[in-house]
């Protein structure tokens, strides 16, 4: 088996596929990366068992063959040849790399040794623009809970429809919604799947990783296959599948008001500079922090205390419509919301102190944020 490919490309197609990569010490061979060679591209691959990753490199192929190679060794080793040429030979059981005036000899194993990745089939898929799916992860991922004892809430709920991607993500506490447009050839194209956080941690870290030429080769938009326990994303040369969650996802529709009694508007920045300042003295392991509304006014009161440390109290311009109101939330996550806010106005609805707090851009309406509020 013998290729030539420039370093650059040999680089980035490491760094997308190595960081899948698992230390296993009951399965070392799940510490490399699997090379497979063939008459018409180079494919690196990587698995954990959960998340398998394949990535083509292009290159000059003169034979084909397939073996895999320690990914911290390879990877180091590529990272610092210089930008040109590396050819590759595999002779035996080592391969020889060789690019200017360096050369090298790599031990490598059987590739018959290397997990299989789950194939899914790619007839059907839906597709979307990646940055929108990278953005619309981005705002409902933080609110997943880590907390492995409620399965089904360590995922990301995808619900597709002929047109539309519904994104949640909740830890029980604060919920995250995103919607966005997308096109589908399914026949029937309504599904819901709950795919792991780690997995599309990964599929935003590498979705980061593309550069503008690599655009250009079909990156800009991703391709979704779905089977009964398996996810496919496609995009670019890459691909990358993953397991599903098995369980029912809470009915969290419930919990979202659909009335409200007070509606507030106001200014993102100078809200979350407030919550800030008052947060300093909210209670240890509470982090509680008070809003007070006066309809009559138009003002807003963000207060806190803490007997350790001392109160704080900021009062806020802002339109608001409907009653007097008023709620304590954890400020941590208050906060988390209101960053992945992009307008500059928040919407704010409240029905009570012991309901939901939704905030809202001003005049969008695909992302809202619920905010379980502390009761007293």
């Amino acid at each position: 088996m013998t290729f030539i490919s420039l370093q650059e490309n040999l680089k980035q197609g490491l760094a997308i596929v190595s960081r899948v990569v698992s230390k296993n010490i009951n399965l070392p061979i799940l510490n490399n990366i699997l090379f497979k060679v063939n008459k018409s591209n180079i494919e690196l691959i990587a698995t954990n068992l959960e998340i398998g990753i394949t990535h083509q490199v292009r290159g000059k192929i003169d034979s084909e063959g397939e073996f895999t190679v320690d990914s911290k060794v390879i990877t180091d080793y590529i990272n610092l040849l210089p930008g040109d040429k590396v050819e590759c030979e595999q002779d035996g059981m080592e391969i020889k790399l060789k690019c200017q005036n360096y050369k090298t000899k790599i031990n490598i194993q059987e590739a018959s040794d290397f997990p299989l990745i789950p194939k899914v089939n790619k007839e059907n898929f839906y597709s979307a623009s990646s940055e929108d799916i990278k953005n619309a992860l981005s705002e409902v991922i933080f609110a997943v809970t880590n907390n492995e004892t409620r399965l089904e809430l360590s995922g990301v709920l995808l619900s597709f429809a002929k047109d539309s991607l519904t994104l949640v993500g909740t830890d029980s506490y604060r919920l995250a919604e995103k919607k966005i447009k997308i096109k589908s050839n399914y026949e029937a194209p309504d599904n819901k799947v709950i795919v792991p956080a780690r997995t599309l941690q990964e599929l935003i870290r590498v979705l980061s990783s593309f550069k503008d030429d690599d655009q250009l080769e079909g990156a800009g938009e991703i391709k979704i296959c779905l089977s009964d326990n398996q996810i496919l994303f496609i995009f670019g040369s890459t691909e990358l599948v993953s397991r599903l969650i098995n369980g029912s996802y809470p009915d969290y529709q419930q919990i979202i008001p659909m009335n409200y009694k007070t509606r507030v508007l106001i200014n993102k920045n100078e809200l979350m500079r407030a919550i800030k300042a008052s947060a300093i003295f909210s209670k240890a392991g509470v982090n509680d922090v008070a809003l007070d509304f006066k309809a009559e006014t138009g003002k807003i009161t963000i207060s806190s205390a803490s007997s350790q440390v001392g109160e704080s109290s900021v009062e806020l311009n802002s339109e608001i419509e409907g009653d007097n109101n008023d709620i304590i939330i954890n400020y941590r996550y208050f906060l988390d919301g209101l960053n992945n806010i992009s307008s500059d106005t928040v919407k704010l609805d409240l029905v009570n102190s012991g309901t939901p707090c939704v905030l809202r851009p001003e005049k969008q309406d695909d992302y809202l944020y619920i905010v379980m509020p502390i009761r007293q």
